[in-house]
């Protein structure tokens, strides 16, 4: 049974199931990658950006060139600090 409660039973159907909410796999996802491109751990305060990606990715069927594009235009990408 999954968090949100679907249940399955073998593989087949944890795909449909992990299909049938693709929101829930896009924002996990854009988190870690967007973590990966800060250098840091995502904030609340980067939540507005992270859900901005997704909205704008959700319109070409969350392809990964599109998270990418939203993550690098996204403000704290661009105004991240570099290390010291």
């Amino acid at each position: 049974t999954l968090p949100s409660g679907i249940k399955f039973t073998g593989p087949a159907q944890l795909q449909a199931a992990l299909l049938s909410e693709p929101e829930v796999i896009v924002n996990s996802f854009t988190q870690k990658l967007l973590t990966y491109a800060l250098g840091r751990p995502v904030e609340y305060y980067d939540m507005p950006a992270v859900r901005n990606i997704i909205g704008d990715a959700s319109s070409d069927d969350y392809r990964f060139s599109s998270i990418v594009a939203g993550i690098i235009n996204s403000k704290p990408f661009q105004m991240r600090r570099a290390g010291l």
